[in-house]
């Protein structure tokens, strides 16, 4: 977004519905090109890249954070809310190949 301080207040409303949808807000400046999406990655098989398993943009970068935890045999008051059967939290899940956010 690109604006005078006074412009940018007067649109506040806007920035505060951007914080909810968006990775990142820019005020006056110019984003790098960058986006997340499946088709954008950095590095590849060799020669491309020392390390593959990994890259810093597009949607394969949430691995470079995640630690993948299993709950086995949990009794499932104990699971975190989020794989709860009941799902608590009503979020949208994939089960069985299936996006849902009801309980099962």
């Amino acid at each position: 977004m690109i604006g005078e301080p006074a412009e940018l207040a007067s649109h506040a409303w806007l920035l505060d519905a951007l914080q909810e949808k968006v990775g990142r807000v820019l005020l006056n400046g110019y984003p790098t090109g960058v986006e997340v999406c499946d088709a954008m990655v950095h590095g590849g098989p060799y020669p491309a890249t020392s390390d593959s398993r990994g890259t810093s943009v597009g949607t394969l970068a949430i691995d470079r954070f995640l630690r993948p935890v299993c709950f086995q045999n949990y009794p499932d008051a104990l699971l975190p809310e989020a794989l709860q059967n009941a799902n608590p939290l009503n979020i949208r899940r994939l089960v069985d190949g299936q996006i849902t956010d009801s309980a099962l």
